[in-house]
């Protein structure tokens, strides 16, 4: 079972995909947010899903997929093709791939005020 969310921006629902189908699970009544994973869940869901298998609501082709996580606190990237991106960009290849994070309680300050 995969997580996904569909539908229009900011207003997408909870969703999943068994054996290369998705399915509506908006009936589940969460969407996967960081108390959804918190709090158990995916075991909740499972169950749910288990006990509605044949219930679930198909969603139609093309439906738009949004982020399988409402509202992440923070994403992390790694660069995976740091060495790739360092050539495009005439940079020397950093030793390690480069870690950043988009953190939305993080302040990025421009200058440092010293007293």
């Amino acid at each position: 079972m995969k997580l996904i969310r569909h539908g229009a921006l900011n207003k997408e629902k909870p969703g999943i995909v068994l054996d290369d189908k998705f399915y509506d699970v908006s009936a589940f009544g969460e969407d996967f947010n960081e108390h959804f994973f918190e709090s158990g869940g995916l075991e909740r869901l499972r169950a749910f899903v288990e006990a509605h298998k044949g219930a679930l609501k198909p969603l139609a082709a093309g439906v738009r997929l949004g982020s399988p996580v409402a509202r992440p606190s923070k994403i992390v990237c790694i660069g995976l093709n740091y060495v790739d991106h360092a050539r495009e960009t005439g940079a020397t290849p950093p030793p390690e791939p480069r870690a950043g994070e988009k953190v939305p309680t993080k302040l990025y300050l421009r200058k440092s005020y010293g007293r």
